[in-house]
């Protein structure tokens, strides 16, 4: 019998209603918790709506550094964008806030872990595959799975029970944001033949109404992460909380795309992600500076790998910390400053510098004074080809 459950509560539509719900079907008691990962929330107001709900004990808890230090940090040295476009955003805050719901749970004694997370989504998936492998233990309930109900049969449920909520039938967007990012789902959006209405965004202006002149910003890493932003050296949360109000302006860091979800459906996703989306084209080119082809080319798969096991809810999965290890050693060398141009829309670099640069101008410049030794290249070129020439030989003597 479930007597104590641990919500994690977000302060909106699904995680109020589901207060109700849970004290309801379980005559439990029920205690939320909050993290601020820097969502731009006013948590007081989250933390009274929810005694307000009937609540036995309400968590605000700042984890905002420790996003930025444990989750954001080693998704820029992976460079990670699922499918090539998604940062990673909400996926990396998953494992976090089941980590502090276990933690929550563990000190109040209680017996289950809630979260408002539907059946068709991965951040399901990413819970609860979290929780589990903290503590297999605790029972995880899943109220919207099990229930079924339609965003507007939640919107009714709050009227009917006196639920305080911030939207309506007429403008139904799911929202979830945190330092790294800002997702929009629902209404006009699941419509993948539709352009996203300007309502939608809050982060970012629309690229033809950005300045008509361009703003150059410098970004300084150490060890494949930045440490300062136009040559002041900043504390992760305000590099990057600065970061998005500059490129957001820009209108950089809009993102439409279909994505594949975990679960198997295709989904039409829409993000803001202005800091994520220069930090990561930043960090890329950094890297093409100072580490060899052949760290380059094979990280580009490693780094897919990993942007796949965070999206699919294997943040604490062996293969993770196996690919951790792999990057953390590339990153001993990426150092240096990386300059990048914002304009109506675009993160362009224009500009990079490491002391640990593998571009020598002796060699690439094409003046006379270059240390290139050009005879030197014939040779390659017939050992390069070799293998493509005796494959067609034989093609053509009808042997391939």
């Amino acid at each position: 019998m479930v007597k104590r459950i641990v919500l994690a509560y977000s302060g909106g539509l699904d995680t109020s209603v589901l207060i109700k719900w849970l004290q309801e079907k379980y005559g439990a008691e029920v205690i939320t918790v909050t993290l601020d990962v820097g969502q731009r929330e006013d948590l007081k107001a989250i933390e009274e709506k929810a005694y307000r709900l009937g609540v036995l004990k309400h968590y605000s808890i700042d984890a905002k550094d420790e996003f930025a230090r444990n989750y954001v940090f080693p998704a820029i040295k992976a460079n990670a964008l699922y499918e090539g476009k998604y940062p990673v955003s909400t996926a990396l805050s998953r494992p976090l806030i089941a980590s502090k719901l276990v933690e929550v749970a563990e000190r109040e004694h209680a017996d289950a872990v809630a979260h408002g997370c539907t059946g068709k989504g991965n951040d399901q998936v990413r819970i609860e595959v979290s929780v589990k492998a903290l503590n297999p233990n605790l029972k995880v309930i899943a109220p919207i799975r099990e229930w079924n109900m339609t965003r507007d049969a939640e919107i009714d449920f709050a009227r009917e029970h006196g639920i305080p909520i911030l939207v309506d039938k007429g403008k139904p967007y799911s929202i979830d944001q945190n330092l790294w990012g800002r997702s929009i789902e629902c209404g006009i959006l699941e419509h993948p033949d539709k352009e996203p209405p300007e309502d939608a965004f809050e982060w970012t202006v629309a690229p033809e109404k950005a300045p008509n002149e361009p703003e150059y910003v410098s970004i300084e890493f150490e060890s494949g992460v930045p440490v300062a932003l136009n040559g002041r050296s900043m504390e992760p949360v305000n590099l990057i909380e600065s970061l998005n109000s500059i490129a957001g302006r820009h209108g950089v860091g809009r993102i439409d795309h279909m994505e594949d979800r975990l679960v198997g459906i295709k989904s039409r996703e829409v993000y803001e992600c202005p800091a994520a989306t220069v930090i990561i084209e930043a960090h890329k080119d950094l890297e093409k500076l100072v580490l060899t082809r052949h760290e380059v080319l094979f990280k580009q798969h490693i780094d897919a790998e990993w942007a796949y096991l965070v999206y699919a809810g294997l943040w604490m999965d062996p293969l993770k910390e196996d690919l951790d290890a792999f990057i953390n050693k590339t990153q001993e060398r990426v150092n240096g400053e990386v300059r990048v141009k914002l304009f109506k829309g675009n993160g362009l670099v224009v500009g990079r510098s490491s002391p640990y640069s593998l571009y020598d101008i002796h060699l690439a410049t094409y003046n006379i004074d270059t240390t290139f030794n050009q005879a030197s290249s014939a040779g390659f070129i017939e050992l390069w080809g070799l293998p493509t020439r005796v494959a067609r030989a034989l093609k053509r003597i009808g042997k391939g």
